[in-house]
């Protein structure tokens, strides 16, 4: 089997921090660990609507800004039987090895709403300081997701820690 899957770093600014969204992966039959919010891209669903839906059936948050929208073309009314998109998302993923083969977005978000506090698959779902995100990180990676891990290191990275 072969996933592909869009995911979501949901930032906000409160009193000049940035914070961002981070949440606990709380599926039957899998170790408990940090994750950022999203998951598989249904069959012939855009990547954006696929985004905004798994952050909503997971956070109960709704995205207002995706980076890289604007830069969204498709196809759509060129051939109505084959319609393709375009975006630019923020990172792209693929693993290249393990025991599921995937790839997957990375978009850089703004949500809105109220947090849930148990969401599909997840639980303890929370802003945290990115200071404290990088902490986390540093002191034991492997409690985020296999999948997560290295976007949680390219967005550090990109934020400017090493």
């Amino acid at each position: 089997m072969f996933f592909v899957n869009a995911r979501a770093i949901i930032e906000k600014v409160e009193d000049d921090v940035l914070f961002v969204l981070l949440q606990t992966r709380n599926k039957p039959n899998e170790p408990l660990s940090l994750e950022l919010p999203g998951g598989q891209i249904e069959k012939y669903e855009s990547i954006i609507d696929a985004l905004r839906r798994e952050v909503k059936e997971e956070t109960g948050l709704d995205i207002v800004e995706i980076e890289g929208e604007q830069t969204r073309v498709h196809t759509e009314g060129i051939n109505p039987s084959f319609v393709v998109e375009c975006i630019k998302p923020f990172a792209v993923y693929q693993t290249v090895k393990g025991p599921i083969d995937s790839t997957g977005f990375y978009f850089r978000c703004r949500a809105e709403g109220e947090l849930v506090t148990e969401g599909d698959g997840t639980k303890d779902i929370q802003w945290i300081k990115v200071d404290d995100l990088n902490r986390l990180y540093t002191s034991d990676p492997l409690q985020f997701s296999d999948v997560d891990r290295a976007g949680v290191l390219f967005y550090l990275k990109e934020r400017g820690f090493k």
